[in-house]
């Protein structure tokens, strides 16, 4: 056997479970509950212990044991942590999707296999999220990264609390009806065949014996109050051994932990992390999620890596340590700074000390943070130096060095963690402009030229991003900082502090926040959005012979206004406004373009001339119900244009009558279904009701792009591929 490499990243589950209060009551009695703890085994005001959550997913462990192709003569559940959103229900149905996130090679010790899963209710409602650690014994040496583990310190001195219990020799016979069957906890034979005297305890039932020790002493009677709950599986324990858990508070709403086998004073589970105490219902959580800050060992960078940590984030403190201008050979302090500051707070967090200028920095900053938390969620493009002068002082060596740190060392840095992000289905990245970009300052051509290139960067970036739940986004920040020191009014300086950027900072990195591609200024606790417009225009001639400079000139007024400005999402729909100006108008002598709503996202026409057939059939009947006009595509691919396309549509059709269809184009064959496509290329969505009518030839494809009605996502030069391969209601083939 050997590991499926090819599993990382991809996605695992839907792993659906439903469950009665008599699941929840019979778990309790599995990890040692009895009439001393009522409120868990009866149903009368029955509470779930938190650590219900892992063994009523057990499912999903099986199916990463079975992407990762995992020897299980070899397996042990290595670590477990655990954060939760809500209270789980005492009945319902949990549904957990996840992926495998990491793998670590030991050597001959085995392999580490890492993989994360979000578990929501029957209403989609978050409640937790779980990430699993396997060890697995026999599928070391497959030439993997070895990791690196983060040193864990406990408080000196005694515990503050010491918590005996005393499971039954026969515990795992209980607990293994919670979902657990695996037969190391029941079979003599197999425990011996793998290495063990006997059948050994659960880790996972233990975990739930410690879960109850610490809510005894810090949360008592109120299980909602837990946020977390972490640790490493170090030893086996066999059924009937005593264990005592040991908890030391080291902050408000935070305690270390760890059990130990009370006869032999072995470590039977270590690092353990219990996070409690009450979450304000709308309060925007990062806990699970990794978060790498560039340039965060002082100023706005220092800011967003310690509210970050705060609201549970784990950090990668990056920064080089340089001058202001980028020179000199770096320092590891200002970031050793930063972590040691999220540390003390409780947080966790990481330094890295590469230039985001080098394509090896880029990369080393990401491996750091893989290397140290599995996964890369969020990365904030911060880091930045100053170079001002005239441009006829500007020597190129200046130019140079300011674009390699703004522009390039925010590729650098993006590439690899877009890599990450992709594999992973989620990120948010944030580039950090200037209004010195936006606008222009005197004396910073370098620096607004960087500046101004991210916000290119972000809008490409932001196309590519779609199909992977990659949200990007730019902020201007205006804020005291060694970058502004000597460039603000001293008064201004002590007024602006880098506290009022994060708030809009850390709600673009969050789950939240649906937006992307779009820029924010921010200072002062004044936030408001740029963007680039662009007004209705006009056409002069008729496409055909080229304007004179004079007839230019003649509609100078014309050419420039701006009244009806809009925004565009990507090239093409500004070439969609630019074909429309010369489409026929009701009133011939009409030339100039017209302009649908700011913001709209739009999509190609070409694609919603294609699911028309085009206008010249608008008289033939359609198909009476969205189901008919899919079926009716069916009849009208044209498979001998499609040699070498591969392309999957999706559409999603909203409202009464609407679904989800998926056209899946491969190698000149062409499969349409209901239902929903992981990977689609290109995403169409519009309401049952406008599809009806442009379909029915009652409203022009063109109208419905314009006007916002058809959506469009993912690849939009693919969409277009709609018209070549489907010829709908006999419309004539287009020159």
């Amino acid at each position: 056997m050997a590991l499926n490499l090819e599993a990382l990243g991809k996605k695992i589950g839907p792993v659906t479970k439903t469950y009665t209060w008599k699941d929840v009551a019979l778990y309790a009695l599995g990890i040692g509950a009895g009439f001393d703890e009522l409120d868990y085994v009866y149903e009368k005001n029955l509470k779930v212990i938190p650590s219900f959550s892992v063994a009523s997913i057990f499912d999903f462990f099986w199916h990463v044991a079975s992407a990762s192709n995992v020897n299980l003569a070899g397996i042990l559940h290595g670590e477990q942590d655990i954060i939760f959103y809500r209270p789980i229900p005492t009945a319902g149905t949990l549904t957990t999707e996840g992926a495998l996130t990491h793998y670590y090679d030991k050597k001959d010790k085995g392999a580490i296999v890492i993989a994360a899963g979000d578990t929501v209710d029957a209403d989609g409602n978050k409640l937790f999220k779980n990430i699993i650690t396997i060890f697995s014994r026999l599928d070391g040496n497959f030439g993997g990264e070895e990791g690196k583990a983060e040193p864990f310190v406990f408080p000196a001195g005694d515990p503050d609390f010491v918590v005996a219990a005393q499971p039954s020799p026969d515990q795992p016979l209980l607990y293994r009806l919670s979902g657990d069957l695996f037969q190391l906890h029941v079979d003599p034979g197999f425990a011996r065949k793998v290495g063990f005297e006997k059948p050994i305890m659960h880790g996972l039932c233990t975990y739930g014996f410690a879960c109850r020790a610490l809510m005894e002493k810090l949360t008592p009677g109120q299980p909602e109050l837990v946020r977390r709950l972490a640790c490493r599986f170090s030893k086996t324990l066999y059924p009937g051994e005593p264990i005592k858990t040991l908890i030391w508070k080291t902050g408000e709403g935070r305690a270390v932990w760890r059990t130990l086998n009370a006869k032999t004073g072995d470590i039977v589970i270590d690092n353990g992390i219990f996070e409690y105490g009450p979450v304000a219902a709308d309060e925007i959580r990062f806990d699970g999620r990794v978060a790498v800050i560039t340039g965060a060992g002082g100023g706005l960078g220092r800011v967003y890596a310690l509210e970050l940590a705060k609201r549970g984030a784990r950090v990668v403190v990056n920064d080089f340590g340089g001058a202001r201008d980028g020179a000199g050979d770096g320092s590891s302090s200002p970031a050793d700074k930063v972590v040691a500051e999220i540390k003390a707070g409780g947080g966790e967090a990481v330094a890295n000390y590469d230039n985001v200028a080098t394509p090896e920095g880029g990369k080393g900053i990401v491996k750091t943070a893989l290397a140290a938390f599995g996964r890369l969620d969020i990365l904030i493009n911060n880091a930045g130096i100053l170079r001002d002068k005239g441009l006829l002082k500007m020597e190129p060596e200046n130019w140079q060095a300011v674009l390699d740190v703004h522009l390039n060392g925010a590729y650098h840095v993006t590439r690899p963690a877009f890599a990450a992000m992709r594999d992973q289905g989620y990120g948010r990245i944030i580039m950090t402009t200037s209004a010195a970009g936006l606008y222009g300052n005197f004396g910073q051509t370098n620096y607004s030229s960087a500046k101004l290139g991210l916000v290119g960067f972000m809008n490409s970036l932001k196309q590519e991003g779609q199909k992977y739940n990659i949200k990007v986004n730019t902020v201007a920040p205006i804020a005291a900082s060694r970058l502004t020191e000597d460039v603000l009014p001293p008064d201004l300086f002590a007024k602006l502090k880098p506290e009022f950027v994060a708030p809009i900072v850390l709600y673009l990195a969050s789950e939240a926040c649906g937006e992307t591609g779009n820029i924010y200024n921010a200072g002062m606790g004044f936030y408001n959005r740029a963007a680039i417009l662009t007004g209705p225009g006009t056409v002069i001639g008729d496409g055909k012979k080229v304007p004179t400079v004079e007839e230019v000139a003649d509609n100078w007024k014309k050419i420039r206004r701006m009244d009806g400005a809009k925004e565009y999402f990507q090239l093409m729909d500004q070439v969609t406004d630019l074909l429309d100006a010369f489409a026929p108008k009701p009133d011939a002598a009409a030339a100039e373009t017209t302009s649908s709503a700011p913001g709209s996202s739009g999509g190609a026409p070409a694609m919603a001339a294609a699911t028309t057939a085009g206008d010249s059939a608008a008289t033939q009947a359609a198909p009476p119900n969205v189901t008919g006009i899919f079926a009716q595509m069916r009849q009208a691919f044209q498979a001998e244009k499609a040699t070498g396309v591969n392309v999957v549509f999706q559409f999603h059709i909203t409202g009464d009558g609407g679904g989800d269809w998926f056209a899946e184009v491969r190698d000149g064959a062409c499969r349409i279904e209901a239902g929903k496509q992981d990977t689609p290329t290109t995403t169409i969505t519009m309401a049952a009701g406008d599809f009806l009518e442009m379909m029915s030839g009652k409203l022009s494809a063109m109208q419905a792009y314009t006007s916002g009605k058809i959506k469009i996502g993912g690849d939009l030069l693919k969409s277009q591929l709609i018209e070549k391969l489907f010829k709908l209601r006999g419309t004539p083939s287009q020159p």
